[in-house]
């Protein structure tokens, strides 16, 4: 099947899910995991590109969006995290630099917690240990019940409402039409199974991470503030925190070249200390 940019796109079959998945490159394997809104590759699309040049890259699109089928609305994040390593095992992958997103890195953190040895390092970027974890439960709270109400407005209404938390201010207008157009093919049922799965507190696994994990955020970020990168950053020690100037939530897509930069600096020096070590 062809893919939407320099990889193939394929579907696999995962608990009863028709998931897709774009692979690109060769190399170490670096799983990139969007948010709740998008899909692989409108959030992804240059990580994709760029990094296949020394990595096996695979992104996929989470149950309920892009190409995958929708789940049920309960599926919660036990069942995203399971199904994102049933689909790494289906492609013979036991473990892999796991990168997430908003919503995709509170994914990875729980796949990585039920599936010891998935995760080779972690990287969050923007991301929670669940709202209530990472946010408070009133915000939480408030968080899920507008998710809930605004993935029941017309389409046009719903970009309207999400979009503007997703970039800075100054965001190349470019960008920004692009993810309203990727926000326009988001499907109520997906996107509010995966609010539901946002929701819960994922703060206990933190204390069990033992890989290397970057957290990378941004100080123009309306989502996912800073201060939820430094309260990880104090639960994870060693782990090692970066912030992008001027950039909101959706960095892959505001700042690839950043983004891109900062994920290679830091699987490559996952990679070599490892064979170092080895």
């Amino acid at each position: 099947m062809p893919g939407w940019g320099g990889g193939e796109v394929v579907r696999v079959e995962v608990g009863g899910l028709s998931i897709a998945y774009e692979r690109a490159g060769t190399g170490p394997p670096v799983v990139l995991v969007h948010g709740f809104v998008g899909d692989a590759r409108s959030t992804w699309g240059a990580q994709i590109d760029a990094l296949s040049d020394e990595f096996t890259v695979i992104a996929w699109d989470a149950p309920g969006a892009g190409h995958s089928t929708d789940p049920p609305e309960d599926l919660g994040i036990e069942g995203y995290a399971d199904c994102l390593a049933e689909l790494l095992a289906a492609l013979g992958i036991d473990s892999a630099h796991l990168v997430g997103l908003s919503f995709g890195a509170t994914v990875v953190l729980v796949a990585a917690h039920r599936h010891p040895g998935l995760g080779f390092s972690l990287t969050f970027v923007g991301g929670y240990a669940g709202w209530v974890g990472s946010l408070g439960a009133a915000e939480a709270d408030r968080r899920l019940e507008r998710s809930l109400a605004v993935s029941r407005l017309p389409v046009d209404d719903f970009v309207a409402a999400l979009a503007p938390s997703m970039f800075s201010p100054g965001a190349p207008a470019d960008l920004v039409d692009a993810m309203r157009a990727s926000l326009r093919e988001s499907r109520p049922a997906g996107f509010r199974a995966m609010a539901r799965a946002s929701h819960p507190d994922q703060s206990h696994l933190l204390a069990a991470v033992d890989v290397p994990t970057l957290l990378l955020y941004a100080d123009r970020d309306l989502r996912a503030p800073v201060a939820v990168g430094e309260a990880l950053q104090r639960a994870l020690p060693g782990s090692e925190l970066v912030v992008l100037p001027g950039v909101g939530h959706a960095m892959p897509v505001e700042a690839p070249l950043a983004v891109t930069r900062e994920l290679r600096r830091f699987l490559r020096s996952v990679e070599d200390r490892s064979r170092k070590d080895g």
